[in-house]
């Protein structure tokens, strides 16, 4: 039977082109079911502000009748006229091994993006850098986290076949928690905060956290603008974001440094929760939340999200307090790794510091292009 690719139109077709993944990776030890709670408000041009500004489509390719891939179109006018590109981007590609349904797939999108009079076609990437960047090219052995792509071998084969290439990589690193804080640290910890007058906010609780949320993400704003595929949130998006993820945060592992009513750092992580997720098979009802909530009080691993330093309060050990309070709440917990989460390879500075803390890349991921 030949491939045929269909847009979707209606709730029925959406609901299976978001289940279809737990299909394909069936058996596949590493995978990550995502939140389907969030899955549904991700793809609501009501509640994902990034409709607006972005033309999408998603479509499901099928054989003999079945389901057997999917994809997401995305074209960010907004990040094209900010950076002056023209290009549209693919994500959430999933293909049975068979290249007939991969190049139906891939194809739709790039005669969708013709028809834009788009030149370029890069991915797998979403709205923002806030979604799954590339596929998998190296640790498919290791389990999956939030928000990161998790693909069998042969997608990258399927991918290059189709004549696409490197546009760049990013790197997720592990880094060993020592037993106990080493004194250089705390001196370096002492001598920062004595020099500059910075105030470290720790966390409790999540009514905690609320006041700081706007604050936080008008600094991501800020900072985050050099980084590819980042676009800057309007503050309905902000709230959007606060309300996915403060369900799932642990206090604990969220530190902000101010000067007097000023943030000017700040840095986000969570315990690994994919244990959790995986017994929750991606529901949070009846009982999936719980199984998240467990995961966060036994996890051994610690994930970092996000973090940034205020531009003019650089190179002032903003970065090295940030660490040690980090550490200092990891080590309590009994946490014996943090993984770094991605890391563009052309961030350097960061890449030197992760490095610099005895950091190893344990799983690779590659963005692709391709010139329509």
């Amino acid at each position: 039977m030949a491939v045929e690719v269909k847009e979707i139109r209606g709730r029925q077709e959406l609901k299976q082109y978001i289940h279809l993944p737990a299909r394909l990776h069936k058996g596949h030890t590493s995978w990550l079911p995502p939140i389907y709670m969030d899955e549904w408000s991700f793809y609501d041009p009501r509640k994902n502000k990034a409709f607006s500004y972005c033309e999408t489509l998603l479509a499901i390719a099928y054989k003999d009748h079945k389901p057997a891939g999917r994809i997401m179109g995305i074209i960010n006018k907004r990040y094209n006229s900010i950076h002056m590109e023209n290009n549209a981007r693919f994500e959430f590609i999933e293909a049975t091994d068979d290249q007939e349904v991969f190049h139906a797939l891939i194809s739709y999108v790039e005669d969708w993006a013709r028809r834009n009079g788009i030149e370029r076609l890069v991915g797998p990437m979403g709205f923002s850098d806030k979604e799954p960047q590339g596929l998998l090219i190296n640790g498919y052995e290791y389990p999956a986290i939030l928000d990161t792509a998790c693909n069998h071998p042969y997608l990258v084969k399927l991918l290059e076949n189709e004549g696409y290439v490197k546009f760049t990589d990013l790197g997720d690193y592990l880094i060993r928690i020592p037993e106990k804080m080493p004194d250089l640290y705390a001196r370096v910890y002492n001598k920062v905060m004595n020099k500059n007058g910075f105030r470290v906010v720790e966390f409790k609780t999540r009514k905690e956290l609320k006041p700081f949320i706007i604050p936080v993400f008008e600094l991501i704003n800020e900072t985050y603008m050099p980084i590819y595929g980042f676009v800057p949130m309007e503050h309905s998006e902000m709230e959007e974001m606060a309300r996915r993820y403060l369900p799932i945060l642990d206090p604990d592992f969220v530190k902000v440094v101010m000067v007097e009513d000023l943030v000017v750092g700040f840095i986000i992580s969570i315990p690994d929760i994919h244990e959790g997720l995986k017994k929750s098979n991606g529901h949070l009802f009846p009982l999936g939340l719980l199984f998240i909530l467990k995961s966060l009080k036994k996890a051994k691993k610690l994930v970092l999200l996000l973090g940034a330093v205020k531009q003019g309060f650089r190179d002032k050990g903003i970065d090295a307090v940030l660490a040690v309070k980090i550490l200092e709440t990891a080590i309590r917990r009994g946490m014996y790794e943090i993984e770094s989460h991605l890391i563009l390879e052309t961030n350097t500075k960061m890449t030197g510091e992760v490095l610099k803390a005895g950091g190893t890349v344990y799983k690779q991921f590659r963005i692709y292009q391709k010139e329509l």
